[in-house]
């Protein structure tokens, strides 16, 4: 059902909270995010990039996904500025065009709920962004806490603002499932002594989350349901 590596499902279904990223976990927003940056860079004059190519642009906050986009090494740090502010009027108008969750997330969060464990979502999008989406798509979810980055957040993989939800819902963080699609996701969970779970479904690749410390891969949110409907048992 899912490909096992230092932990077993016994510790999943131990776990008494969950933390959720959300780009390539919860939501595919990637053909947003590309359109959004391919409209900034066009209107500089700056060749464009392809949609598979922002799967490893994107997941480290907007400031490193302007850097990474714009040609040559070092950018001046006024020119990162400038296209953070041109992509966040870019996003701010077409982040819903395409953006949904994947299939089975829906249902995986209800489940989830139904176990009265708390629920968080932390993301290295803006927190202002990650508010909006969360509340747009997921208006029943009974989240504990929803954080992006901004103010006293800095980004993943620092893990302040995973053990501030772990304080703020009064659970340890040794006993939280981190469910994220990145290396920087497992290396957030890791930092905060969390137990990290890949979703394969997302932006990155399985080799990926296993090098980066995951302690279980799961290939849909599907399976994620099924671990999480033991925890009901």
């Amino acid at each position: 059902m899912y490909k096992r590596f230092n932990n077993d499902d016994d510790v999943v279904v131990s776990s008494k909270a969950f933390l959720f990223d959300l780009d390539g976990t919860l939501l595919d927003t990637l053909g947003d995010l590309a359109d959004s940056m391919n409209a900034v860079l066009a209107a500089r004059g700056l060749p464009v990039h392809p949609l598979d190519q922002y799967r490893y642009f994107v997941g480290d906050g907007m400031r490193e996904l302007a850097r990474r986009v714009l040609p040559g090494k070092a950018p001046a740090e006024d020119i990162i500025d400038q296209l953070v502010e041109e992509m966040r009027i870019e996003y701010g108008a077409r982040c819903y065009d395409t953006t949904a969750p994947y299939p089975g997330i829906i249902t995986m969060l209800e489940v989830a709920a139904a176990t009265k464990k708390p629920m968080a979502v932390f993301s290295n999008k803006p927190h202002d962004f990650t508010t909006q989406m969360v509340k747009k798509f997921f208006p029943d979810i009974p989240f504990h806490m929803v954080l992006g980055v901004g103010g006293d957040v800095p980004r993943k993989p620092d893990p302040a603002g995973a053990l501030r939800i772990a304080r703020e819902t009064g659970i340890n963080p040794e006993e939280f499932f981190y469910l994220g699609d990145t290396a920087t996701d497992m290396q957030t969970a890791a930092a905060a002594g969390m137990f990290a779970a890949g979703a394969a479904w997302g932006f990155r690749d399985e080799d990926e989350l296993r090098k980066n410390g995951a302690g279980i891969v799961l290939q849909s949110p599907d399976e994620v349901t099924e671990i999480v409907k033991k925890m009901l048992q």
